[in-house]
């Protein structure tokens, strides 16, 4: 008994004069002992409150998580606004300009937040997960599988809203834009022609002249023509007789154009001199001659209309006869 006394007191001595042996026996070997645990231990040097310590390092660490996840989705929303708001600015409020920046804005605004919020979370997850003792491999893997299934099924709709997220960044169109889509039908292309009302990620409504509401998969569209960005043209092909005379004919079509072009009511929608490009087709019954006139996005359906209305009065007036087909 004696014997066993002295040969046991002088290790428990060594290991008591050891802080590494102390440390390990009271929160675990290295590489498998909590932060919390370590700290408390070296800060009050008692087992029982390292044993405390370490029963709440694995809950402290996945509040601690979550806290930091949360703090980080908050700031990256508050930079996300940011980045919206510069590109709200320096376009003066209420013209088109201003709504196509301003949906041009909130669209990136929500793509980037949803990348932000899908990525930290994520990592927040698989951290607390990971906190947890649940193995991750398997969690990746099958993950990564459902991923693979996900899209296969839903590959259309991430095309919508990919072609949708890309057609507003790159300001293809907005609303109040007229355009012409062509949509593939079997081997055939369907064009769907008429004023944007509602563009979102994935489906764009474009109502036509007949009223008919169109809603069409961003994705679907192979071509888009925009008649309404920056600038358009009225272009007019007016057939005269063949018999008249091409300078008399010309001097009137260009004296007509430049009269509504300097008309109060007309001038601010013509921005540019009119253009009579010259005969653009020669036949036995007719001479085609044609007129160009620039005009503002939307205005040229307008300006073309009150031409033809001018022009006739004016070939009346200069006994210039329209060509009659034969």
């Amino acid at each position: 008994m004696a014997s066993a006394l002295v040969s046991v007191f002088p290790a428990r001595v060594a290991a008591a004069g050891n802080p590494a042996a102390n440390l390990a026996r009271a929160c675990g070997a290295p590489g498998t002992r909590s932060w919390l645990c370590e700290t408390v231990y070296r800060i009050t040097g008692s087992n029982n409150a390292a044993n405390v310590a370490d029963a709440f390092a694995r809950p402290a660490h996945i509040v601690l998580v979550l806290v930091v996840a949360f703090i980080a989705s908050r700031l990256a929303r508050h930079l996300v606004h940011r980045v919206a708001n510069r590109l709200k600015s320096n376009v003066e409020p209420g013209t088109a300009s201003a709504r196509r920046r301003q949906q041009r804005a909130d669209t990136t605004a929500t793509v980037l937040r949803s990348v932000a919020n899908i990525a930290i979370w994520t990592i927040a997850v698989v951290t607390v997960l990971g906190e947890l003792g649940v193995e991750l491999a398997p969690l990746l893997a099958g993950a990564g599988v459902a991923g693979v299934a996900l899209g296969f099924g839903a590959q259309n709709v991430v095309r919508d809203f990919l072609a949708g997220t890309f057609m507003l960044l790159e300001d293809q169109f907005g609303v109040g834009d007229v355009i012409d889509a062509g949509v593939p039908a079997g081997s055939n292309t369907v064009w769907v022609s008429g004023t944007v009302e509602s563009v979102s990620l994935r489906v764009t409504q474009v109502r036509d002249v007949e009223g008919t509401l169109w809603f069409v998969p961003n994705g679907a569209m192979t071509r888009v023509g925009n008649k309404a960005q920056r600038w358009a043209r009225a272009v007019l092909d007016l057939a005269v007789a063949p018999d008249t005379s091409i300078p008399d004919a010309r001097a009137v079509i260009a004296r007509v154009a430049d009269e509504l072009r300097h008309d109060p009511a007309w001038q601010r929608r013509i921005p540019a001199p009119p253009e009579v490009w010259g005969v653009e087709e020669l036949t036995g019954d007719r001479i085609v001659i044609r007129l160009a006139v620039r005009t503002l996005p939307l205005a040229q359906w307008d300006v073309a209309r009150e031409l033809r209305v001018r022009l006739k009065a004016a070939f009346e007036e200069a006994g210039i006869q329209l060509a009659v087909p034969s």
